[in-house]
């Protein structure tokens, strides 16, 4: 696999995305929001993801230019309509909205919907938390065909519906978990299956019902299971939560049309730690927790304890140094896309 530095990959996504007709604000959201992925050590959400959007540019799923659109608004709330415009940037825009809300009136919480895709959620809770806030956020994709089984079904009925909760610390960054309810998130089997590897028992289950470690499965009328393994009802719980706050709440619906656009209904609500505490106490009271937690032996065979968010920092200081590396058919795929947009002098060269 050939290896970049983030700064050569996240300009040639950002070169594709505006040849595709996306404007430049929106171009740098999505590009930023891809690279950031890959630094965290999660490819499946990196760039890997931008023949698929231009994909879905070109099929009119996603509209590049779409209008932000404030819906409905109090003090502290408001409805975003993205209008099927990019989730990155719909998304990171809404969470201005939120942030500023939540430190004129302490707490506030914000809905999105008709956006795209929009990758991790730790980007934005993490941009609430570097205001002294912390945040909470269920994000699913309404109508579009489903991923998870239910505990105890084999049919899919539900999103991989991640949720996120960040709080600031005096780490070097925010203490978060940004989880799929699912045991694991569905693009990561397309990385397995274009790297011809079984995936972890536990993940998925066969057409019929039956547990299997052949990625094809799922594409063969298989499912995700809720994260838990035999204790899965509790991965079931948070997924069937999440899609009420994130689909139905928002307005965006439940159920399954095969036909619609991808479309992530989103839930954020972010409040004031000092309207509770004083917010330079909280944050050192979060770094010595981390450090009574860390300070347990280790059990058989561990590797050592990390706080919440702290491999993805650990991995980011790594890949900024080392470079991404990017799969060949992904690569092979991207460069396509430079030469049909005939923008190879503006991407450059490795």
């Amino acid at each position: 696999m050939p290896t970049f530095t983030h700064d050569y990959l996240r300009n040639a996504a950002f070169q594709i995305f505006k040849a595709a007709g996306t404007p430049d604000q929106a171009a740098h959201a999505v590009a930023e929001g891809l690279i950031s992925s890959n630094l965290a050590g999660h490819d499946s959400h990196g760039v890997g993801q931008v023949p698929i959007y231009v994909n879905r540019i070109k099929a009119g799923h996603i509209v590049p230019d779409a209008p932000f659109e404030i819906e409905k608004e109090t003090r502290t709330t408001a409805v975003i309509n993205g209008n099927w415009g990019f989730g990155f940037d719909v998304t990171d825009r809404a969470t201005d909205i939120l942030i500023e809300k939540a430190l004129e009136q302490n707490i506030a919480a914000v809905t999105v919907y008709q956006q795209s895709h929009i990758g991790r959620l730790t980007p934005y809770a993490a941009k609430c938390a570097e205001q002294g806030l912390a945040a909470i956020m269920f994000t699913d994709s309404g109508r579009t065909a489903k991923a998870v089984a239910p505990f105890g079904g084999r049919g899919r009925r539900l999103g991989t519906n991640p949720i996120c909760i960040c709080v600031p610390s005096n780490e070097d960054g925010p203490v978060f978990i940004d989880m799929a309810s699912s045991a694991v998130a569905a693009n990561k089997l397309a990385v397995y299956r274009r790297r011809n590897e079984p995936v972890p028992e536990g993940w998925i289950i066969d057409k019929d019902g039956n547990p299997t470690t052949d990625p094809n499965a799922y594409a063969d009328g298989g499912a995700l299971l809720p994260v838990g393994g035999d204790l899965g009802y509790k991965g079931y719980g948070l997924s069937f939560m999440g899609e009420i706050f994130s689909g139905i709440m928002t307005t965006l619906g439940f159920g399954l049309d095969p036909d619609a656009k991808h479309n992530d209904g989103s839930f954020i609500s972010a409040w004031r730690i000092d309207a509770f505490s004083d917010l330079e106490w909280f944050k050192q009271q979060v770094s010595d927790f981390i450090k009574f937690v860390k300070s347990s032996p280790l059990s058989a065979g561990s590797k050592g304890i990390w706080y919440p968010g702290e491999m993805e920092k650990d991995m980011e200081a790594k890949l900024r140094k080392e470079g991404i590396a990017v799969e060949d058919s992904v690569w092979k795929d991207i460069t396509g896309l430079i030469e049909e947009y005939g923008i190879q002098n503006a991407v450059g060269t490795p």
